[in-house]
């Protein structure tokens, strides 16, 4: 017997033999005899009977999966070879430098988050300035589905089909705020895949992928839906997508390629991995198919997606003592930064400070809940807010406008990223010492690079008690108290006047970056 038997043994020994003896003590104990009758009565029916059989939804559908191999930027293109990597080089981590990986990404998963369609893997290095991915065909007529950062910058994107023919693919169209993109291949009476409903996924639902993981074509992998609707909105909500998470292994390669249920229906699109090493660590996400078929169907039509938009900007969370100030009975909601000139919101007569807690009957939970909802209408939809001002719920129409993405930026505050004017200004400090920070005159040139017309005061000087509790810096610019505009030092003294020790004061600050956000200020002595 080896060591490895003899281990087993005594851990099944050792975890057995309790057991035993509380047997042997029931045997013994007429009240544990009285017991057992009506735990066996009360125990629950059986509700996972078995695992699935996948093999006949492969059989089925697994003709209708591609491998995509996109040459990005040419041969000769050094800065392109020298950024696409295999594993066994660089950073050690996927093959991939950080600064290929979409903003959106990095915004919503952060440092750890890797995009499994591009580079190779050790062992199976891919050559320089290629990508590899996945694909599934959506029409007989040639149509396929990818992700947009398989063949992002591309000149060159082949398909090999299940029967092993390989076509040069046209690329319709791409759309980066979703990482879709539709091909088109010269073929006919090709299997095309069944679309599902996404809406429909709940957690601990089977799922299945099928892939090219490392160029291992037609990898089958299975595993559960864990969660659906994830979603975290990076710098000035930008994040249009409500993501499936799963605990189907995902890697390199497997980038848009199918998830599916299992009727065979593709519910999402495999895009990307959270990982720390580069590898599959239990955690996916894959794009709702409903979203990515509308910007499919868009792509072919007009060869870009329109989003519609409320015309509000909303980057922060709502803190406990911000509800208080607000009049609300919990942190849950969108609290307005700033509203777009004529947009839809504006319109309606939306202000900064407002809290959206539901939309069309939905309840909207946090800053990240709302872009998703909103960006996959067409732009004229009428939709009903539930808007919360000074602690009154109030019903407000809006007509949804188009995107424009460079207006939506510039109103989030996505600029540029000038360092603040250290030289300051003549005017003299003018902040009680109750708030715990000071504020002075803002210079020109630094409103110039802000890009701020007219107003704002600069902050000075802070307390350490207020900077460890709020954030607030020299540098960063009021530019509104409570809901009175700041456009002088005067301005601003006239809106703290009078303010008393607890009070809670909504401040609307701009970094030199060009973020706005508010910050709640509990007035408290310090000086």
């Amino acid at each position: 017997m080896n060591a490895h038997v003899r281990l087993g043994l005594i851990g099944l020994v050792s975890l057995t033999l309790p057991l035993a003896a509380c047997a042997q003590q029931g045997s013994n104990s007429g009240s544990a005899a009285a017991i057992a009758p009506t735990i066996a009565q009360s125990s629950a029916p059986q509700i996972v009977t078995g695992l699935p059989d996948f093999t006949r939804l492969v059989e089925q559908v697994a003709p209708g999966v591609v491998n995509i191999d996109a040459t990005i930027g040419g041969a000769s293109d050094d800065a392109s070879a020298e950024d696409m990597q295999s594993d066994d080089e660089g950073d050690g981590q996927d093959g991939m430098d950080q600064s290929q990986i979409p903003e959106i990404f990095r915004q919503i998963f952060g440092p750890g988050m890797q995009m499994p369609g591009q580079g190779g893997g050790r062992g199976n290095a891919r050559p320089r300035g290629e990508s590899m991915g996945s694909g599934f065909i959506i029409s007989p007529d040639g149509y396929i589905m990818t992700n947009n950062h398989v063949v992002d910058g591309s000149g060159n994107v082949k398909v090999k089909l299940s029967d092993g023919r390989s076509f040069k693919a046209k690329v319709v169209g791409t759309d980066k705020g979703y990482d879709v993109a539709l091909l088109k291949i010269e073929a006919k009476n090709l299997p095309s895949l069944r679309m599902g409903e996404s809406n429909n996924l709940k957690a601990g639902q089977w799922v299945v992928a099928i892939g090219s993981p490392f160029g291992l074509d037609h990898s089958v992998t299975a595993g559960v839906v864990s969660a659906t609707g994830r979603t975290q909105a990076g710098m000035g909500g930008t994040n249009y997508v409500r993501f499936i998470q799963t605990d189907v292994a995902i890697n390199q390669g497997n980038s848009g390629g199918p998830l599916l249920n299992t009727s065979g229906e593709v519910v999402g699109i495999n895009s990307q991995i959270f990982s720390q090493s580069g590898g599959y660590m239990g955690i996916s996400f894959a794009i709702p198919i409903d979203l990515a078929i509308s910007a499919a169907d868009q792509l072919k039509k007009t060869g870009k997606v329109s989003r519609a938009m409320l015309g509000v900007s909303m980057n922060q969370e709502i803190s406990e003592g911000m509800a208080k100030k607000l009049g609300l009975p919990d942190t849950n909601g969108v609290m307005v930064t700033t509203v777009q000139p004529g947009s839809g919101a504006d319109k309606a007569g939306l202000k900064p400070m407002d809290v959206i807690t539901e939309f069309n009957g939905e309840k909207v939970s946090d800053y990240s809940d709302l872009p998703s909802r909103v960006a996959p209408l067409p732009p004229g939809t009428k939709v009903t807010l539930t808007v919360i001002r000074d602690g009154k719920p109030r019903k407000v129409d809006v007509t949804l406008t188009a995107l424009d993405q460079k207006a939506f930026e510039a109103a989030s505050g996505m600029g540029g990223d000038q360092d603040a004017d250290k030289s300051g200004g003549k005017s003299p400090a003018a902040t009680p010492k109750e708030l715990g920070f000071s504020v002075q005159a803002l210079p020109d040139a630094q409103r110039q690079r802000m890009g701020l017309a007219e107003g704002g005061v600069v902050i000075s000087g802070v307390s350490r008690s207020v900077a460890e509790d709020t954030g607030l810096a020299p540098g960063l610019v009021v530019l509104q108290v409570n809901r009175s505009a700041v456009a002088s030092v005067a301005d601003f003294n006239k809106a703290v006047a009078g303010v008393k020790k607890g009070e809670v004061l909504m401040l609307l600050i701009q970094s030199p970056r060009g973020v706005k956000q508010f910050v709640a200020i509990t007035v408290g002595g310090e000086g």
